[in-house]
């Protein structure tokens, strides 16, 4: 697992109602797919725990997709290319793949999930401190509002499950890659 990624914006600026909210599908799609896909990797080491953890995740992300196009209906919300998103590379709430183990445990992936729902209350903070448009200030801060109430519910499930040993990592036979 790697440091914590730190969040980043683009140059590019939130103006409208209609890119805030493609915005935050983009975010809640692309945080679902990387949940799927550390899932499947999850399976493969045989951490089914783990694995069933991420797929829950992706499942919640799914239903927040739902729920970031029924705010926007009625609006035509537009297909962004990755390069003009308003953050650079990865969306804030999408964890990448070198912060995962495969001996991870289910309290590193709510740790994961807890860092980068906090990113996404970052991005939603920094659209309405950047935003003069009250009504944008007001759809940004409602994603916000939902971004910490996802925070409040992985702090809740951290609480379950007991921080691993120092050496949780440790694999005195592990995995070998063929070249």
């Amino acid at each position: 697992m790697t440091a914590q990624k730190k969040p980043t914006s683009g140059s590019k600026t939130i103006a409208t109602i209609e890119d805030l909210l493609a915005h935050a599908r983009d975010m809640e799609a692309e945080a679902a797919e990387r949940y799927e896909d550390l899932a499947d990797q999850m399976e493969v080491h045989n951490n089914h725990e783990v694995a069933r953890l991420f797929r829950k995740l992706a499942e919640i992300e799914a239903k927040h997709i739902a729920a970031v196009e029924a705010m926007g209906d009625g609006l035509d919300l537009p297909e962004l290319k990755p390069w003009e998103h308003a953050w650079e590379g990865e969306s804030p709430e999408a964890p990448e793949s070198d912060e995962v183990h495969y001996l991870m445990t289910p309290y590193h992936v709510i740790s994961i999930a807890l860092r980068h729902e906090k990113m996404a209350v970052d991005f939603f903070e920094g659209v309405v401190a950047n935003s003069a448009d009250p009504k944008l200030s007001e759809a940004a801060n409602r994603l916000a509002d939902d971004e910490r109430g996802h925070v409040i519910l992985l702090e809740e499930w951290l609480a379950r499950f007991p921080k691993p040993d120092e050496d949780w990592d440790h694999d005195p036979d592990p995995p070998n890659l063929q070249e």
